[in-house]
């Protein structure tokens, strides 16, 4: 089974961060940019919290607010889950299902180390499936 550290070594640790002192717009301007669909957010270089799309969604376009106007601190979700890099793709995948989240960051001994996301978790675990597989093919035709 694939772990977090396997996952992160594959697709890099790049971690796309911005304050919570900065502009949602900033962070749509990012996001777009990166082509990602969250954000952690970082205060005095420790995680402080999560920006995702939903935020934006729900807490902005929703409520009538101003992307231009409003501080990511205003909409950004703090109760963040994380996971150390010896966490299972599955067991990522389960977590995420379960909590209906997206993104996960990855913290090992007090030091972010990267984010995984759904679809990084079921890549992995589909990877995981189709070696296993080809193993039992190898073994049944000899």
């Amino acid at each position: 089974m694939k772990t977090v550290r396997e996952i992160l070594a594959k697709k890099g640790s790049d971690i796309f961060s911005l304050t919570p002192d900065e502009t949602v717009y900033e962070a749509l301007v990012k996001m777009a940019e990166k082509n990602v669909g969250a954000l952690l957010v970082l205060e005095n270089g420790q995680l402080a919290g999560i920006l995702s799309e939903r935020d934006y969604a729900r807490k902005v376009i929703l409520t009538g607010k101003s992307s231009r106007e409003t501080s990511i601190r205003e909409i950004m979700t703090t109760r963040v889950l994380i996971v150390d890099d010896k966490v299972s793709a599955e067991e990522c995948m389960s977590l995420m299902i379960n909590k209906h989240i997206r993104h996960l960051p990855v913290v090992t001994d007090g030091v972010l180390q990267g984010v995984v996301s759904i679809g990084d978790a079921v890549k992995a675990v589909i990877e995981d499936k189709q070696d296993t597989i080809a193993e039992l093919e190898r073994y049944i035709t000899g």
